[in-house]
């Protein structure tokens, strides 16, 4: 995935600065962004707080990697059916 070159406290900011009124156009120019990607950010950062953001972050690396670990175990164990079957 690819990493973004805005931190969370920029992107809480700017999700700030449009909820208190300010128009979209304005923030999405003062922070860099198109205006899609500031409406992506309401949506997924409305009503955070920084340190809420950093641990969504934390636990969606968390169930990325439990999906891998999934992913790994699953194949194993598929594998070693099709070798028992095979014995058999």
């Amino acid at each position: 995935m690819r990493k973004s070159i805005h931190s969370e406290s920029e992107m809480v900011k700017a999700v700030k600065e449009l909820q208190s009124g300010v128009s979209a156009e304005v923030v999405a120019r003062e922070h860099g962004i198109s205006k899609a990607t500031l409406y992506q950010w309401k949506s997924k950062y409305s009503g955070m707080d920084v340190s809420q953001v950093r641990h969504l972050k934390e636990l969606e690396e968390e169930n990325r990697r439990l999906k891998q670990m999934y992913a790994d175990l699953a194949l194993d164990n598929q594998i070693l059916r099709d070798v028992i079957e095979k014995k058999l």
